[in-house]
């Protein structure tokens, strides 16, 4: 059976992390790129990830996650922002940045460009918020499947009031609003779920073949 299987079935919602363990720099950096490795619709990449090595921070923020004790255990805590309000300028930035690293002309780029500006000025804030909080959700199972197979443990966490995360975090002040929580670290010896079985539907359950 293939390693990236292996490690899928190894992964498991972590619920008690050891508090006394630490996820290296490197392996940090390795989550940032992979983070940034993402794919994203258009490849605009409207997703901001937030890092949290801060126990007195993780703390705080506790109470503000339902009480999921797995925050302040963690060695780091990612939070996933998307922007609170979201223009064509986002647009237009993104393909100077293609025209910087690819050299491409205008010619080949405006027709495109174009259409993605008409399209987002279209957008109520409302519509672009949804569009960017299915973004966030695409990166965060790529993060999942990354520490998987690097062996960090990890805790996926839609239960926790964005409001309190932003205010405590300042995130309004970068125009950004938090989406999902990831606490990140290593399995404690003690969690109960740590040696259950997975539990999945049959393959052909959740697969439909067209040959």
């Amino acid at each position: 059976m293939s390693t990236t299987i292996e490690s899928l079935k190894w992964r498991y919602a972590v619920k008690k992390f050891d508090d006394n363990k630490y996820i290296s720099d490197e392996q940090i950096q390795t989550i940032k790129e992979a983070f940034n490795l993402t794919a994203t619709s258009y490849g605009l990449q409207p997703v901001t990830l937030v890092v949290i090595k801060n126990k007195e921070l993780q703390k705080q923020l506790v109470e503000h996650s339902w009480n999921q004790q797995q925050v302040a255990q963690a060695s780091h805590v990612l939070v996933l922002c998307v922007p609170k309000k979201q223009t064509t300028k986002d647009v237009e930035n993104y393909f100077k940045l293609v025209k910087n690293i690819r050299n491409t002309s205008d010619e080949i780029l405006n027709p495109f460009k174009d259409f993605l500006i008409d399209s987002f000025s279209k957008k109520t804030q409302e519509e672009l918020l949804t569009w960017n909080k299915n973004q966030a959700y695409i990166t965060l199972g790529n993060l999942l499947t990354v520490c998987a197979l690097e062996k960090i443990d990890s805790c996926p966490m839609e239960g926790f009031i964005p409001e309190k995360y932003d205010e405590i975090l300042k995130l309004n002040e970068k125009n950004l609003q938090s989406v999902l929580v990831l606490p990140l670290g290593f399995r404690a010896e003690d969690d109960y779920m740590k040696d259950l079985k997975k539990v999945r539907k049959n393959i052909d359950q959740v697969t439909l073949d067209f040959n």
